[in-house]
């Protein structure tokens, strides 16, 4: 891709374009989800230029599914942290009812969102609540 080829930002570019009526079509939660997905795509958009791949498309997915690795491995991480200085281990996971070992409970210290079971009214559970 260059001065022969458009160059693989502009071909995303195009190939979001190409999808705005995927977008305009799904439920307002979860355009904020699309959108987060194309900004993944561009997080490596000088690698994926770089490979000129013959079908930019699989360029978007390994950049995307790159993207979302390095976005697991880094929760990873920071859920060993967290047990780690609960004093959390395999095994001691349900101590009282309280399945952290950091006093917080079931619910992970957070009160329960009465309004999650407004958000999942339309038959949509299983979204994690996304804004709206």
């Amino acid at each position: 891709m260059g001065r022969t080829n458009p160059t693989y930002r502009d071909f995303l570019d195009a190939f979001e374009r190409r999808w705005r009526p995927f977008r305009r079509a799904l439920r307002r939660r979860y355009e904020r989800d699309f959108d987060a997905v194309f900004a993944k795509a561009r997080r490596h958009a000088d690698a994926a230029g770089y490979a000129d791949a013959a079908d930019p498309e699989l360029a978007v997915v390994v950049s995307v599914l790159l993207a979302q690795e390095t976005e697991l491995r880094r929760l990873r991480e920071r859920v060993d942290v967290l047990e780690n200085q609960c004093g959390n281990r395999e095994g001691d996971d349900d101590r009282d009812g309280d399945p952290t070992g950091c006093g917080v409970g079931e619910g992970g210290g957070r009160e329960r969102d009465e309004s999650a079971d407004d958000r999942h009214a339309d038959g949509d559970a299983g979204d994690g609540g996304g804004a709206a």
